[in-house]
């Protein structure tokens, strides 16, 4: 059966998370605070546009009608360049008009608007020219122009600002990333090893790659977008209630269900957000594991069980996805619902109120773009906050991943010069365990004299490969001590140790590059000197098969088999001049015609080291000076091969059950 995985569960501290994370852009607190502000005034800009587009609009409104108000008749009947007869033609054309309007407002009180307009025009045009040259239609050409360029200069201006505000978040937001980055890879080599022992390595990647993203392109958009909101939610609040209250109200009471509908989604979302990253996480780790062991999944036909393994946690990404996202896409809908709603109310009670000439059409045209205004914000605030649930999310597993213990931080300077060491090594009853409950190593002690090979055997979890740990400092003893040349290795620093061992593990690691790469890792020697060490080992014929040579690109995939692999790395090993060797079942992956080349170079490579060897195949440690031999956390024989070959004791049941015959 599939291993059971968690069910979605809300965020261990949403405020704290963000809080932080707001803490972590202190660096860019500028850019960010002026990115913002200009987010601000971009959207004030845009609060303007409705009252001047509601000034054009009754500007053109006023240039279509005849200019006959009680100042214009005056005007008129005042001016004696217009004939008498004009004037008399004027006012009764006046009380014509005035008696077709009573008229038909005593037949129908929804008198046709656009009928009476004609009526109008059709009697102006009777009129004599000297009348008709001051009543009719004008269009304020000089006022469009000024306000149109007005509206232009809005737009541009506040396209600009877009454009800076966009490019300064995008500046931040990317250089935060790479700043999370550059903090999870130091963390990473501060991590003692029990944390990757705890942790897959596909969970680990996750947080480096995925939710990194997640929270830098959430950033980006979701807090200028929020500020916008927030500046045009309450501004165009203010700008309809100065324009005018009624048609504030109305807008105001056909959005407020958004408010309550949005609460109620947000509440039940951030679970299903938080969960997705989780589930996110356990999916990466699962295929990185398979990925790395697919011939073996081959082998033992476990297709099945590991397609349904991934088919469960596939299908719990899916679920928590799907209800995110359901959720999240409710907004739009919801949203653009109320808009529609508000464009509505807006129009209905707009026409009423132009009707009883209460206001003008331009206050209508005006109030629809403000209940744009103020719906939109609404849908871009759920919107965003939907995004800052999944920055939260996000963010507090990295911050739980930058926040894991530390290896103890090393107070001492003392450092041992490798081109004077002698190669003593003492183990002092050493205890150790990965946790307190269970001690593996118990009470260890051996001595190891300048240039002897050591060799260590035992059957598996007897504590060969962790004595071995505890001698590099990967991990700290409980308990004793190990002293390099009569100096603890409590008073030295971890790169002073890993500086004074040469290193081959049974586990093969080649990086994609060239073999001079892969071989001359982390040092500077010549060509020669690579060729020497290749020849020494025996793998210079392989590496003169490939093409190129030394600058042949190789990498840890299948084309190059396990025992070349092997052979690479125990070069590379060869390549660095140190006093210590450690090889960890370093001949365990070659064929035995191999391993007796191998064992004769490490013959080689051993003179003038002291040598810890750790080994299965107790053929190849027959020449080794003392043999410890380790079973439950202790050393209970120890002796050359003959000495404890005579003893006939646990080596000798451990040496002979090589040759039985089942």
């Amino acid at each position: 059966m599939p291993r059971p995985r968690g069910i979605p569960e809300k965020s261990k501290d949403f405020t704290g998370a963000i809080k932080r994370l707001f803490k972590s852009l202190d660096k860019w607190r500028y850019l960010v605070l002026m990115s913002l502000v200009i987010a601000m005034i971009s959207a004030i800009l845009g609060l303007i546009t409705p009252n001047q587009l509601s000034n054009l609009t009754d500007t053109i409104s006023e240039g279509i009608k005849p200019q006959m108000d009680e100042k214009k008749i005056n005007e008129i009947m005042m001016n004696d360049e217009i004939p008498e007869e004009d004037k008399m033609a004027f006012m009764n054309s006046l009380s014509k008009l005035k008696g077709n309007s009573e008229e038909e407002s005593n037949k129908n009180t929804n008198v046709n608007n656009t009928e009476n307009y004609d009526k109008s025009l059709a009697i102006i045009s009777e009129l004599p020219e000297s009348i008709q040259n001051e009543i009719s239609p004008k269009m304020d050409l000089k006022k469009i122009g000024t306000i149109a360029f007005i509206l232009l200069m809005l737009h541009v201006v506040s396209a600009f600002l877009n454009f800076v505000q966009s490019f300064t978040m995008t500046t931040v937001s990317n250089n935060f990333a790479k700043s999370l980055r550059s903090n999870i890879s130091i963390k990473i080599n501060k991590l003692p090893l029990k944390f990757f022992d705890t942790h897959e390595t596909g969970d680990v990647l996750s947080r480096i790659t995925n939710d990194v993203d997640q929270i830098a392109q959430n950033l980006n958009q979701s807090l200028a977008t929020l500020v916008i909101s927030f500046t045009l939610l309450i501004g165009s609040t203010i700008m309809m209630f100065i324009t005018n209250s009624i048609m504030a109200i109305t807008a105001i009471l056909a959005s407020v269900i958004g408010f309550s509908l949005m609460a109620v989604i947000l509440s039940k979302s951030q679970k299903y957000f938080t969960a997705r990253q989780k589930e996110l996480g356990k999916m990466n780790g699962h295929i990185e594991e398979v990925y790395s062991g697919h011939n073996v999944i081959k082998a033992y036909n476990a297709t099945n069980y590991v397609t349904e393994e991934f088919d469960e946690l596939n299908k719990n990404l899916y679920t928590c996805n799907r209800k995110s996202q359901f959720l999240s896409g409710l907004m739009g809908p919801i949203m653009g619902f109320v808009g529609n709603l508000g464009y509505v109310a807006v129009c209905i009670v707009g026409a009423i109120l132009t009707t009883n000439n209460i206001i003008t059409f331009g206050v209508i045209v005006a109030f629809m773009i403000y209940v744009r205004m103020f719906t939109n914000p609404l849908s871009q605030i759920a919107q965003a906050m939907t995004s800052l649930q999944s920055t939260a999310a996000a963010s507090e597993r990295v911050f739980e991943f930058l926040d894991e213990n530390e290896m103890p931080i090393e107070e001492t300077n003392k450092k041992l010069n490798r081109e004077k060491v002698k190669g003593n090594i003492e183990f002092k009853n050493v205890k150790f365990g990965y946790n307190d409950d269970k001690i593996i190593i118990k009470n260890f002690s051996a001595k190891a004299k300048p240039g002897q090979k050591i060799a260590i055997v035992g059957p598996t979890g007897a504590g060969k490969t962790t004595m071995v740990n505890l001698l590099m400092k990967f991990y700290d003893i409980k308990d004793g001590e190990i002293l390099i040349d009569g100096i603890s290795t409590k008073d030295l620093t971890r790169e002073n140790i890993h500086d004074l061992f040469i290193m081959v593990l049974q586990d093969t690691w080649l990086f994609e590059g060239t073999v001079r790469d892969n071989l001359n890792f982390n040092s500077n020697v010549s060509d020669e000197t690579i060729w020497d060490a290749c020849s020494t080992v025996g793998v210079d014929h392989f590496i003169r098969t490939l093409p190129g040579q030394l600058d042949a690109i190789i990498d840890n995939s299948d084309s190059i088999s396990q025992g070349q692999k092997q052979l690479l790395t125990i070069a590379r090993g060869m390549i660095k001049d140190a006093p210590f060797l450690i090889l960890d079942e370093a001949t365990s992956s070659v064929d035995t015609r191999t391993e007796e080349l191998v064992q004769r170079a490490m013959d080689k490579l051993t003179v003038g080291r002291t040598s810890f060897i750790i080994a299965h195949r107790l053929s190849t440690i027959k020449n080794a000076n003392l043999i410890l031999v380790m079973d439950e956390g202790n050393i209970i024989e120890q002796g050359t091969h003959d000495e404890l070959m005579k003893k006939n004791g646990f080596y000798a049941d451990l040496y002979n059950s090589q040759f039985k015959k089942n």
